[in-house]
């Protein structure tokens, strides 16, 4: 196949542009940062459950200290009331039973009240250990929420240069004859489509071609398209090539 060097050179513009629409189209549909908001979303699910479960210790253990609380309330009305009827009390027998029961009830009180004290320590150290899951929850939630802002901006910001290049490889493509083209299409859905030929080495591949090689390309008039031996993209000759 046959095309001008001009119309060759423009391949390289092609390629370029290629290059970078393929750059901007994964920077689009895979931003960075993208497997560690994945993995933040995951490790956020993993504190939350941590969470319910403190949550459920912590709550246990205050709805356990309400009924001690409730049951020293019952026990403190019940000793005011016996110490009135201790105070009214004129049969000895009635102020002696009396005596038995507000000193049965002084013990109990005693044994609540160390029950509630082991119990505060435990709703204490339960309300501590939910604090610091949800600090680690906020920390987790804020990294992710900065994250994904940032791969929002940067999904925008490639999807708008995307559009750009597809625009301007477009302009370029129009001055690219038609058989030209389709030669670096078909090439281009496997290999760079096409290269520069700098100092004996192609662009593309980054193999230096070998003394037969290059005499070959060397002696192949300017127009004639010619290939890479090895990843097959036309190679674009220049006075950069070193031949």
């Amino acid at each position: 196949m046959n095309a001008s060097p001009e119309q060759q050179r423009l391949l390289l513009d092609v390629a370029d542009l290629d290059r970078r629409i393929q750059q901007a189209e994964r920077l689009r549909t895979q931003p960075a940062g993208g497997a560690r908001i994945n993995e933040l979303a995951a490790l956020r699910q993993s504190q939350l459950r941590d969470l319910t479960a403190l949550t459920g210790t912590r709550d246990d253990a205050v709805a356990e200290l309400r009924r001690l609380e409730a049951d020293v309330a019952v026990v403190e009305q019940r000793r005011a009331r016996d110490a009135e009827r201790l105070a009214a009390a004129t049969n000895p027998k009635d102020a002696q039973a009396l005596e038995s029961e507000l000193a049965s009830l002084a013990r109990r009180t005693s044994d609540l009240e160390d029950q509630e004290l082991e119990v505060m320590a435990r709703v204490e150290e339960a309300e501590a250990a939910v604090a610091a899951q949800q600090a680690l929850i906020d920390a987790t939630t804020a990294e992710g929420t900065e994250l994904t802002a940032r791969a929002k901006a940067d999904v925008a910001a490639a999807t708008t240069e995307g559009e750009q290049l597809s625009r301007d490889r477009a302009a370029v493509v129009a001055r690219v004859d038609a058989a030209l083209l389709a030669d670096y299409t078909r090439r281009a859905a496997r290999t760079t489509g096409a290269a520069l030929l700098r100092q004996g080495t192609c662009e593309g591949c980054r193999m230096v071609l070998s003394g037969i090689d290059l005499t070959t390309v060397r002696n192949a008039p300017a127009d004639e398209v010619v290939s890479c031996p090895e990843c097959g993209c036309i190679l674009v000759r220049t006075e950069e090539s070193g031949l």
